[in-house]
């Protein structure tokens, strides 16, 4: 009976570790070049989308960042109170999030942030949400 036990808690143990491997090792590699953020999930390239970064005299930090803090619904107290959806932030006032100002992805445009597409921005929070903040990596490089 004891070895009948441990044998179907070893069969469940291994059928949740998927699961945990899936929530781990998220990464968002935001290239300031060619303004794209692509996303991969235990190495696997997941998403690529146009992003917007720091225009001139607002520069976006480069750097490899842990994710701090989620904010689903979150306003600028710096710039008029600005929307910033599902944002995730990453240094101090900077985040990755959506914005209204789609026509503008592709080219710099913010203060430093990294403006996604607000559909992006959910997908990239949700990811984030389930990975969790210490598992959330965001890298941004030239």
């Amino acid at each position: 009976m004891k070895k009948f036990i441990a044998a179907v808690m070893a069969c469940l143990f291994f059928q949740f570790q998927p699961v945990v491997a899936q929530a781990a090792n998220l990464v968002a590699n935001v290239d300031i070049t060619r303004q794209t953020m692509t996303v991969s999930q235990n190495g696997i390239v997941r998403y690529r989308w146009k992003v917007s970064t720091g225009r001139s005299g607002f520069g976006t930090p480069t750097g490899n960042y842990k994710a701090k803090w989620l904010s689903k619904n979150h306003r600028s107290r710096k710039y008029n109170n600005a929307p910033m959806p599902y944002a995730v932030f990453f240094k101090g006032g900077y985040a990755i999030h959506g914005t209204n100002e789609t026509k503008r992805l592709g080219r710099p445009a913010s203060h430093g942030c990294v403006r996604l597409d607000p559909r992006n921005a959910a997908q990239f929070f949700a990811m984030a949400s389930t990975a969790g903040l210490g598992n959330t990596r965001i890298v941004i490089s030239h």
